[in-house]
């Protein structure tokens, strides 16, 4: 009887003894008692202009318990955050500001401290700590830049090239902006600290305002006005009137070929689709390709006016706003963003200057569509192909042949849609076509910053 009593004893003592060690795994791997130490996310390095406060993340996965932020700057520390949470957040961000009073002024380089303990039991309910020390550069000096050299003028629609300098021992980036949003890159021009960009004002929009911004890695900004006479154009608009032969005819070959329209039977839908939804997505393409800019130094780039089609007539304009109408009533509307050009049939088409291809496909409304890459973010395409002569990658000089003309996508007829774009801003090709032009905006400019920037080498 007392063995059984015994046997049962150590049985209870046993399951005790493996629930204690059972729990106590349990909590080991439960999140209270989560082992991982707090992340702090902040650059290794940065450099800092004083006034902007460093961003920094901490994240865990029990929550952030306490933290604190010292700044050292050279000579002594400055704790500049303190915070010890109730409730434990998983993710804190918080913003770093330089000490109110006691801080040197001269201090070029610093060091910034964080601490950091977690809201886990592990290790006796004391948390998981981490802590992380990075350096700072201290730069609150802006960069320097101003405009060089740039065309008189700027016409809605058009272009225009400006050359520049921008300097700092710290630049991060140059760029031109506009008061529309859209940023212009800037290619290295000639000597260390100058730059050349060519620019453009979409046809849609009223206004033009642009300006140069040169950035440094401590976030320090300077801004310079390009001083362009603003020429406002005002473009034709068309009314057109869609023909039943028209929508049941090409209209309707088209829409078998995308996807967007190969289930729609309402015709003037279709059309609606193909000349709004793939328009857009053929001209992403168009301007995705044509805003790339090479990045290398240009010494120097010159261009000849543009003339691909040999005795070809103007067969439709450049920034025509177009409105189509079915019986009496508007039904989509779109700008034509090239020229249209007609010789004879299945004409030659010729590259008017040196370039690279950089797309030769089937580019829906466009149809066959070659495009070449000029340098400086200046891009030629040529729509409606019959025939392409080129492939993608190839070096295409003076006066070669590219392709013939043709009525692929929507064309009606033989003729060649001639486009150039600046940076992936369809613009006038009567100005690139124009030689008086050119050398009075592009040479010219040229011409007048290298003397500048040779007087100031001197």
């Amino acid at each position: 009887m007392r063995r059984k009593k015994s046997n049962v004893g150590v049985t209870l003592l046993v399951a005790l003894f493996l629930a204690v060690i059972g729990g106590a795994i349990y909590l080991a791997n439960s999140p209270m008692f989560e082992r991982n130490a707090p992340r702090i996310e902040v650059p290794e390095a940065l450099y800092w202009n004083l006034k902007e406060a460093i961003r920094v993340k901490l994240k865990d996965e029990s929550g952030i318990r306490s933290y604190r932020v010292i700044l050292n700057d050279g000579t002594s520390d400055f704790t500049v955050l303190q915070e010890q949470s109730a409730t434990p957040q998983k993710e804190v961000e918080i913003a770093v500001q330089l000490p109110r009073a006691g801080w040197n002024r001269r201090a070029v380089d610093a060091t910034m401290r964080i601490e950091v303990t977690d809201a886990s039991n592990w290790n006796l309910f004391k948390g998981n700590s981490a802590q992380k020390s990075v350096k700072i550069k201290i730069d609150a000096v802006r960069p320097s830049a101003f405009v060089l050299s740039n065309s008189y003028k700027i016409t809605q629609g058009g272009s225009a090239l400006v050359i520049f300098s921008a300097k700092d021992e710290h630049l991060a980036d140059v760029s031109i902006h506009t008061s529309f949003g859209k940023v212009f890159k800037a290619e290295p021009f000639y000597k260390t600290g100058y730059y050349a960009a060519l620019i453009a004002w979409p046809v849609p929009q009223k206004s033009f305002r642009a300006w140069v911004e040169a950035v440094d890695l401590a976030g320090n900004v300077t801004k310079a006005h390009i001083p362009l006479y603003i020429e406002r154009y005002r473009y034709r608009r068309s009314n057109i009137t869609l023909k039943d032969r028209f929508l049941n005819g090409k209209v309707s070959d088209l829409a078998y070929q995308f996807d967007e329209t190969a289930n729609v039977s309402d015709p003037l839908e279709r059309f609606r689709i193909i000349n709004e939804d793939i328009r857009q997505k053929n001209e992403k393409l168009i301007h995705t390709l044509g805003s790339k800019v090479s990045g290398q130094l240009i010494r120097r780039w010159s261009v000849k006016p543009f003339s691909p089609l040999k005795n070809a007539k103007k067969v439709a304009s450049f920034g025509d706003h177009r409105y189509y109408y079915y019986k009496g009533k508007r039904v989509s509307e779109s700008y034509h963003l090239g020229i249209d050009l007609a010789s004879v049939k299945m004409a030659q088409i010729r590259s008017s200057n040196p370039g690279r291809v950089v797309y030769s496909g089937y580019n829906g409304i466009y149809g066959n569509m070659p495009m070449i890459d000029h340098g400086l973010g200046l891009y030629t395409i040529y729509g409606h192909c019959s025939s392409v002569d080129v492939k993608e990658g190839d070096d295409v000089s003076r006066a070669e042949p590219i392709a013939k003309t043709g009525k692929t996508g929507l064309a009606l007829g033989d003729h060649l849609h001639f486009g150039i774009v600046v940076q992936g801003v369809e613009v006038r090709p009567v100005e690139w076509m124009d030689p008086h032009w050119i050398k009075d905006n592009i040479t010219a400019v040229f011409d007048s910053a290298r003397k500048m920037i040779d007087r100031r080498s001197e």
